[in-house]
C-alpha cells in the first residue's frame, strides 16, 4: 500500500519510515511517474520510476535505521522546496552514512505531495 503525504514537509519522514520498512513500492509511489533522481553531487541523474527503482533497491540495502529531518520547507503555491538532513545509524546508535538531500515536490491533483526532483547525493559522506 502506497504512503500519501499531504503535507510537503512530511514528504522526508514518509521517505526514511519506507526505507526503514524496506518497502521499494511505498519508496517509489513517492515519486512522480518522470521524477529525476540526482545521485551524487557529480549531478549524475536517473529519470523515471523503471531507473530510480535500482538506486533505492541499494539504499534499502544499506544496513541501519534512516532518520530523515527537514531543515527547510518553503512552499510556493504547488510546488515546494526541501532540504533534509539524515543519517543511518546501526543497532549501537553508531552513524553508517549521513549527509544532507535537497529536492523540489509538486502537489497532485488529489492533494499529496511527491517528489519531481530529488538530489538525494547533495552532500552524503560516510562515517569514518
Amino acid at each position: 500500500m502506497s504512503r500519501k503525504v499531504y503535507r510537503p514537509a512530511e514528504l522526508n519522514g514518509a521517505f526514511a519510515a519506507a526505507r526503514n520498512a524496506g518497502n521499494l513500492d511505498e519508496l517509489l509511489s513517492l515519486y512522480e511517474e518522470d521524477a529525476q533522481l540526482l545521485v551524487d553531487a557529480s549531478g549524475a541523474s536517473l529519470t523515471g520510476k523503471a531507473a530510480i527503482a535500482t538506486e533505492l533497491k541499494r539504499l534499502i540495502e544499506l544496513p541501519g535505521t534512516m532518520v530523515s529531518n527537514d531543515t527547510f520547507c518553503v512552499e510556493h503555491g504547488d510546488l515546494a522546496l526541501l532540504r533534509a538532513d539524515f543519517t543511518l545509524t546501526d543497532e549501537k546508535g553508531a552513524v553508517v552514512y549521513s549527509g544532507f538531500t535537497a529536492e523540489i515536490v509538486r502537489r497532485q491533483k488529489d492533494g499529496t505531495w511527491l517528489y519531481v526532483i530529488d538530489h538525494a547525493g547533495a552532500s552524503c559522506y560516510g562515517a569514518g
